[in-house]
């Protein structure tokens, strides 16, 4: 059985989050990530073609939202990715006044290039890890995220 109330100390836990976000949140890490998978994209374009492969297709409201980021500001980016053919806007079948985003054939071969190049980074970074420490981290890691979800 599990105690709900424990009063756990998190100090090192979230230093540790905070630690991750920044360096996530490094534009040259973008860069690096674009580099390595041979893709030429704007850097402020990246994070979002990413989510809509990640939640697509999705409302571009609920995208802004996702990314913390203004309606108006995402839509002009999504309208960017379409000039560059790799994303589809259409209307909700159910409420056609919703606008969805869906990656293209072209931005889904962007997307596999990105994720080819960022696990083998990750690899690099994981690679004096034993496999133990490794799934350890992968099933906490998604373990916390759902938990964050649920809350």
């Amino acid at each position: 059985m599990q105690d709900a109330h424990n009063n756990y100390d998190i100090s090192g836990f979230h230093g540790a989050l905070l630690d991750i976000i920044s360096v996530m949140n490094q534009p040259m890490r973008d860069e690096q990530i674009l580099q390595a998978a041979g893709v030429q994209l704007d850097r402020i374009l990246f994070p979002l073609l990413v989510a809509i492969g990640r939640r697509g297709p999705v409302g571009v409201v609920e995208l802004a939202d996702s990314l913390g980021r203004d309606y108006t500001t995402v839509s002009r980016q999504v309208k960017k990715l379409e000039a560059q053919q790799l994303v589809l806007k259409q209307p909700n079948a159910k409420d056609r006044r919703i606008s969805e985003v869906t990656l293209s054939e072209a931005g889904q071969e962007m997307i596999d290039r990105i994720a080819g190049a960022r696990t083998r980074l990750m690899n690099e970074v994981l690679a004096g890890w034993t496999q133990e420490e490794v799934m350890a981290l992968f099933r906490l890691t998604r373990k916390y995220a759902d938990s964050l979800q649920l809350k």
